[in-house]
């Protein structure tokens, strides 16, 4: 899955491409690890490696110049049951950008060709985007992108909370707490470093999204997550296409011009670790 990368080398913009995990070879993987060390505390190489080896693959955002990688996002496909029956999805694990490259659109292309592919795969019944969140921007990136997903700012898609259950029995039991709804993965998991999005006084009373995150999950200072789910069906996703492709602005450049500008984050599954 390779954009244009010509065209975009000739504008001397970053490209995106993605590799299965079993074709990353370790100087791409340390170079990952370099990204990610940079906000990420209490953070260790070799479960870094373990973690990554568990994903499906994995979309590198490529400077042009010196073909570096300045970011990446994990993925991960796995199916979960719900009511005896079981659903296709997939998660979005680490994913960071480095702030030189904040308001790009290479990740943002990446991921919607590779939500097409996964659609097309499962033509007559929705796909999932499952993640937990213990930021704000993880939160958003659903919110801002996804016309049905749970849990809703605006008390919407109820229907959608027995999934969030379902793969939160299967895949995190001992970590989650039904009644609270956030999962914890107690004080070996790798936070955030202490500076990186967090939500102020005026990201509150500008965002009624933040303010909800922040009511949902109201210890994610501590590493709580928030779980998360989008449904996707084929109205969905032309509605999503078509809000891409008339975009002005991606949801990195919004995200990094608010006060208070941080690497984006995009979402996480059970082995990840991000805002």
């Amino acid at each position: 899955m390779m954009e244009f990368k010509l065209l975009r080398q000739l504008k001397k913009e970053p490209y995106s491409q993605y590799k299965h995990t079993g074709n990353v070879t370790i100087q791409e993987i340390k170079r990952m690890y370099d990204i990610y060390q940079k906000y990420y505390a209490n953070t260790r190489y070799e479960i870094f490696e373990r973690d990554f080896l568990e994903k499906t693959g994995v979309f590198f955002i490529i400077e042009p110049k010196n073909k570096q990688i300045v970011g990446f996002s994990t993925v991960m496909e796995r199916d979960f049951v719900v009511n005896g029956k079981a659903r296709h999805a997939f998660f979005s694990g680490d994913t960071i950008i480095e702030q030189a490259y904040w308001g790009n659109r290479a990740l943002t292309r990446a991921m919607y060709r590779y939500i097409v592919s996964f659609k097309m795969r499962y033509p007559l019944t929705p796909v999932y985007w499952i993640l937990i969140s213990k930021g704000f921007k993880t939160y958003l990136l659903l919110a801002n992108n996804y016309y049905s997903y749970y849990p809703h700012y605006g008390e919407k898609n109820s229907h959608l909370q027995d999934y969030v259950d379902s793969y939160c029995r299967q895949y995190f039991a001992e970590y989650y707490d039904k009644s609270s709804g956030l999962l914890n993965f107690g004080e070996d998991y790798q936070p955030l470093k202490a500076d990186v999005a967090p939500i102020t006084k005026e990201l509150r009373e500008k965002n009624t999204k933040i303010a909800f995150f922040e009511d949902k999950n109201p210890t994610w200072v501590e590493g709580t997550e928030l779980p998360c789910i989008g449904e996707l069906r084929w109205s969905d996703l032309y509605r999503f296409i078509s809000r891409f492709m008339t975009k002005n602005m991606s949801v990195g450049k919004v995200e990094s011009e608010m006060p208070q500008k941080r690497p984006l984050h995009i979402a996480s599954d059970s082995d990840s670790k991000v805002a």
